[in-house]
């Protein structure tokens, strides 16, 4: 007579069950990884934000530990720089950049914003300091209010009418506080 308990399948093994759960998790892991390099692709593909669309909202925090939010900042025009210590174009703008800050904010209808992306805080406020730039300015810690505008590099400049719309980018240098002007006056004039 036949022996009636091998005729039936054998459960896998304790040892077998482990390098399935490692093929199963690795298959997982890889899925996660092909996902977030698809997303980023995909971004890159983007381009930065377009004119006419609502502007990323974000939190910055400043150097001197003021919080300010797109949200609270809503009504005015917001001039959104991002920058680098370590960046000559940006070094070539500081300049007019602040004078802008000091034309518009006695009327208090414009506020600037400084971004410092990729950068240590001791030179960030070096340059800060060097510059004499008084407009608030904070670190993008993690990079993530750069990825939200989806910048390519430093200078570029941003600016969000009163209504939290992207009313004008700049991939480059302003040359010239006449050029700020230019572009911010008819934002107010609405």
């Amino acid at each position: 007579m036949d022996n009636p308990e091998s005729s039936t399948p054998k459960s896998p093994t304790p040892r077998r069950w482990g390098w399935i759960a490692a093929v199963i998790l690795s298959f997982l892991g890889l899925c996660g990884l092909l996902a977030v390099v698809y997303v980023g692709l995909v971004r890159v593909q983007q381009g930065p934000v377009a004119i006419g669309q609502p502007a990323p909202r974000f939190t910055l925090t400043s150097f001197d530990g003021q919080t300010l939010t797109t949200d609270d900042l809503r009504g005015k025009v917001v001039v959104v720089n991002f920058w680098a210590s370590w960046c000559l174009p940006c070094a070539d703008e500081a300049e007019e950049l602040e004078q802008a800050w000091q034309y518009y904010k006695p009327g208090g209808e414009v506020i600037f914003l400084g971004i410092a992306w990729t950068d240590t805080e001791s030179k960030s406020l070096g340059y800060l300091e060097k510059y004499g730039i008084t407009y608030p300015n904070g670190p993008d810690l993690r990079t993530s209010i750069s990825q939200a505008f989806r910048t390519t590099g430093v200078p570029e400049t941003y600016i969000i009418d009163q209504d939290g719309i992207l009313a004008y980018v700049k991939l480059s240098p302003f040359v010239s506080l006449g050029e700020i002007i230019s572009v911010i006056d008819p934002l107010l004039d609405r």
